[in-house]
C-alpha cells in the first residue's frame, strides 16, 4: 500500500507539470517508478529524524522531475543512445586524458583547437581539471569552489565549455568534469553567510562555538595534509566559531546531515548532467560523512549519499555515468561500487590507485610479487562497473597497498615502502628517477611520492647526463607502464604531457600559491613547440607520442579489451614478468611486462594453464609470431618489454 501511494504521489505531481506519461515521456516514467522505492529507502535512512524531512523529501522528487525537463532533447537523445549499449562506459574503444586547461592551451575558447592533436593520439574522452570559480592561491588546484555554477574567468566562460562541449559531441568525444562534494571555499556565498552570523548557512557546514566538539572530532582523526595544513579545525573570528576544514584552512567541509545540503549538491550535480556531462568525477566521497569516534572516512552513510545520486541520476540524466574518487584501499574502494542491494548501483567508476602504485612498485624492486599478490582483492570488481586506470594524475602516489601484499612477497612492509620512498626521491645511489616525497607525516614517517611519469622513469637524469642507453631505458619504461594500464581494463586515462615525456616542472617553487605544493612539478605548463617535435622522427617526443599512439590502436582494434570484469592473472614464472589473460567468448588475450632492464626468457609454461598446445601466438607489438608447447622455443622480452599475444587464428 504504501508503495502505491508513493508511485501516485509521483504521478501527481507528473500531472501537475503536464507530463504526457503515456508518450513522450514513457521512458522517464518507467525509470521513476522503477527507482522510487529505492530513492525513498535511502532518503528516509539518511534523514528520517530531520525537523524538515517531509518538506526537503517532497522538494527532491520535484527536483528530479525539474532536471529531465530542463534537459536539452539532443541529450535526452544520446541517454537513450547509451542505454541501449551493454553499459557504454566499459568499452574498449574509449580512450581519455586528464588535464588542466589553463596549462594545456590558455584557456576553453583555444581548445576546440586541439581537438584534432587528441584524435590524432586516440584520445576521445576529456577530463577537465576543476574548471568552476576558485580563489587565486586559496584554489587547491580548483578543488576550493567558490561558486558551482561560474566558471573561473581564467578559463572562459559557461558558454565557452558549452561550446567546446558541442564541438566535442560533434566528433563523438565525451567530456568528464569534477565536482567537489565534499567542500566549498570559503569564499562561497553558504560560507559568506555563515562568517556573517546566518544560522540557515552555518548548519551547511560543521560549525560549533567552542573547542568541545571538534576535540572529540580530532581525537580519531588524521590528518590529511600534516605538513601545510595540520589539524582538522579553523576558527573564524567573523563569527566566533570554530569550523571543519579536513584539507585546507580555506576548505570548509559541507554538512550532509543536513539534507538541505544534500538538495543543493544535487541540483548542482544536475545543472552539470544538463551542460552534457558524460562523466561526473566525484570529488572525495570517503569524507562525505562525519562521525565523532571514527576516522570520519568510507562510513556507511557516505555510501548511502552515493546510492542516492546513482539513483537519482539514473530517473533524469540516465547518461552520465558516475566516478568515485575515493583512493583507498582495495577492500574499502569495492564498497563504492555498492553493496549488498546496491550493488554495481553505486559509482559506475573508481579509480585502480592500488594497481597504479603497484606498478610502481615493480618499477623501483624489479619483481611483480607485490603486485600479483594484491589482484585477488582487485578481482572483486562486481560486473558491468570499471576502473579509471591510469599510470600518473595530477596527484601524488600513495603506497597504501595492504601489508599482507607485501609480506606474502617476503618483504618487511616498513622497509619495503622507505626503500621505495627512497628510489622515487633519488635518495638510493644509482637510482634514476627524480621525484620528491609529499606530504610527509613527522610522526609516522608516512608519505607520497610527486614527479612526472618521464622523471619518475628515469628520462630526467638521462637527459642531464645526455646518455642515449638510459634515455632509451627511461622511454621504454614509459611505455611499458602505459602499456600495462591501457591493456588492464578500464578506461585508461592519460595525464597531459607523459604523451610527450614532460619531466619536472621546477618553476612552481617561485610561484607563492604553489611553492608549499610540489604536487605542482608534475603538472606542467605545456610548449607547443616541444610538442611538436612528435612530428620529428627519432625525437624523444616523436618515439613517446607514435608509440602510445599504437598502443591507444590497438585497444581499439580488440574488443576483448573491453571491462567485462574478465581478467585472469597469469602464474608467474618470472618474478621480473606480469601477465594477465583477457577472455570474452572464444577469443583470449594474453598480456607480459618485464619489470627488469634484462632480457625475459618465457616459455610454455607460463601459458600452459590456458594455452592448448601446440599453439602460435601473434603478438601485436612486434607483428611476430610465437611458437607456444616447446620448451626449446623462447618468446624473448627485452629489457622493459611488451607483449600482448593472440592465438594466432584470433588475429
Amino acid at each position: 500500500m504504501y508503495k502505491k501511494n508513493l508511485h501516485n504521489q509521483i504521478v501527481e505531481l507528473l500531472q501537475q507539470q503536464s507530463f504526457n506519461i503515456a508518450k513522450n515521456d514513457s521512458a522517464f516514467f518507467a525509470r521513476f517508478i522503477a527507482n522510487a522505492t529505492a530513492i525513498e529507502s535511502l532518503y528516509q535512512q539518511l534523514y528520517a529524524q530531520h525537523p524538515e524531512n517531509n518538506r526537503i523529501w517532497k522538494q527532491l522528487l520535484q527536483l528530479i522531475i525539474t532536471a529531465y525537463q530542463q534537459r536539452p532533447s539532443a541529450f535526452v537523445e544520446r541517454d537513450t543512445k547509451k542505454l541501449q549499449q551493454e553499459q557504454w562506459f566499459l568499452s574498449n574503444e574509449l580512450a581519455g586524458m586528464s588535464l588542466y586547461v589553463d596549462r594545456f592551451c590558455g584557456d576553453l575558447q583555444q581548445l576546440p583547437n586541439k581537438l584534432d592533436y587528441f584524435r590524432e593520439l586516440g584520445i576521445n574522452v576529456l577530463h577537465l581539471m576543476p574548471l568552476f570559480e576558485s580563489p587565486l592561491h586559496e584554489s587547491d588546484g580548483g578543488y576550493a569552489v567558490s561558486n558551482f555554477r561560474k566558471v573561473d574567468e581564467r578559463f572562459g566562460t559557461l558558454q565557452h565549455l558549452q561550446q567546446l562541449q558541442q564541438n566535442m559531441q560533434q566528433q563523438e568525444m565525451f567530456l568528464m568534469l569534477d565536482i567537489v562534494l565534499n567542500h566549498t571555499s570559503h569564499q562561497h556565498e553558504w560560507a559568506q553567510k555563515a562568517k556573517q552570523g546566518d544560522e540557515k548557512y552555518q548548519d551547511f557546514y560543521y560549525m560549533f562555538t567552542d573547542r568541545q566538539i571538534p576535540d572529540q572530532f580530532d581525537a580519531s582523526m588524521p590528518e590529511i595534509f600534516p605538513e601545510s595544513a595540520p589539524g582538522n579545525f579553523t576558527y573564524v573570528p567573523e563569527c566566533n566559531q570554530w569550523v571543519m576544514t579536513v584539507f585546507h584552512q580555506y576548505q570548509w567541509d559541507l554538512n550532509y546531515r543536513n539534507p538541505e545540503v544534500f538538495l543543493a549538491m544535487l541540483d548542482t550535480i544536475f545543472f552539470y548532467a544538463n551542460l552534457g556531462v558524460d562523466i561526473l568525477r566525484i570529488d572525495a566521497p570517503a569524507f562525505i560523512w562525519k562521525e565523532i569516534g571514527t576516522t570520519c572516512q568510507n562510513l556507511p552513510q557516505a555510501h548511502a549519499i552515493l546510492q542516492l545520486i546513482k539513483c537519482c541520476v539514473e530517473v533524469a540524466t540516465p547518461g552520465m555515468a558516475l566516478l568515485g574518487e575515493a583512493i583507498v584501499a582495495p577492500k574499502k574502494i569495492m564498497q563504492y561500487f555498492g553493496t549488498g542491494l546496491y550493488v554495481a548501483h553505486e559509482c559506475d567508476f573508481a579509480y585502480n590507485a592500488t594497481q597504479m602504485a603497484l606498478q610502481w612498485d615493480a618499477l623501483a624492486t624489479q619483481d611483480v610479487r607485490v603486485m600479483l599478490a594484491a589482484q585477488e582483492d582487485l578481482a572483486r570488481k562486481p560486473y558491468g562497473t570499471s576502473w579509471i586506470t591510469y599510470t600518473r594524475c595530477h596527484d601524488d602516489i600513495g603506497l597504501g597497498y595492504e601489508d599482507n601484499s607485501i609480506r606474502k612477497a617476503g618483504y618487511n612492509p616498513y622497509e619495503h615502502r622507505r626503500y621505495l620512498k627512497n628510489y622515487y626521491s633519488g635518495n638510493i645511489e644509482n637510482s634514476p628517477a627524480r621525484g620528491t616525497l609529499f606530504s610527509i607525516n613527522p610522526k609516522t614517517q608516512d608519505a607520497r611520492i610527486s614527479g612526472t611519469l618521464a622523471s619518475l622513469c628515469g628520462l630526467e637524469a638521462a637527459l642531464a647526463k645526455q646518455n642515449e642507453v638510459f634515455i632509451a631505458e627511461s622511454i621504454a619504461k614509459i611505455l611499458m607502464m602505459q602499456a600495462q594500464t591501457f591493456f588492464l581494463g578500464g578506461l585508461p586515462m592519460l595525464f597531459y604531457g607523459d604523451e610527450v615525456g614532460y619531466t619536472n616542472d621546477y618553476t612552481y617553487l617561485s610561484d607563492p600559491g604553489k611553492s608549499y605544493d610540489n604536487r605542482w612539478m608534475h603538472r606542467p605548463l605545456i610548449d607547443w613547440i616541444k610538442n611538436e617535435k612528435r612530428n620529428t622522427v627519432g625525437s624523444i617526443e616523436y618515439q613517446i607520442f607514435t608509440q602510445t599512439q599504437q598502443l591507444l590502436q590497438i585497444r581499439k582494434q580488440l574488443p576483448v579489451l573491453s571491462d567485462y570484469s574478465n581478467i585472469t592473472w597469469l602464474t608467474p614464472h618470472n618474478i621480473h614478468v606480469a601477465g594477465f589473460m583477457r577472455s570474452y567468448g572464444s577469443e583470449r588475450i594474453y598480456a607480459l611486462f618485464n619489470y627488469s632492464n634484462k632480457a625475459a626468457y618465457i616459455t610454455w609454461h607460463a601459458f600452459k594453464e590456458h594455452v592448448p598446445v601446440p599453439k602460435k601466438l601473434f603478438n601485436y607489438i612486434n607483428q611476430q609470431v610465437y611458437t607456444v608447447g616447446a620448451d626449446y622455443e623462447y618468446l624473448i622480452l627485452p629489457p622493459y618489454g611488451i607483449a600482448l599475444l593472440a592465438l594466432q587464428e584470433q588475429y
